[in-house]
């Protein structure tokens, strides 16, 4: 009995560090950006099998708004849909005339 509640404490563990360690942290301003980028690509309504992903590469104008300058990927719709999303959009905090690449990935 005692080594079962040895091992479920310990899976509780490294479980709630795991959490902390994924945390949206305000101090780093590319994981801040990252993050309002995640919410404005959330909501999709793509119908696909496999995952897609791109590379997005874009800077932040006087304003506080992101300009793509670049997806890169071998679907053409989601392209369009990231570029449709973010061009244009504002973003808080971000360091204007900084180029940005972000990993996307669109999961099936």
């Amino acid at each position: 009995m005692r080594k079962i509640s040895l091992v479920l404490v310990a899976a509780l563990l490294l479980s709630v560090s795991n959490v902390v360690a994924n945390d949206y942290n305000p101090e780093n301003p590319t994981k801040r950006i990252s993050f309002q980028i995640h919410k404005m690509l959330k909501d999709n309504s793509f119908n696909i099998s496999d995952d897609l992903t791109a590379d997005v590469k874009f800077i932040i104008n006087g304003e506080g708004e992101i300009v793509v300058l670049s997806v890169t990927t071998s679907n053409e719709t989601l392209e369009g849909f990231v570029k449709g999303r973010l061009n244009y959009k504002k973003v808080d905090n971000a360091q204007e005339g900084r180029v940005y690449t972000v990993p996307v990935r669109i999961e099936a």
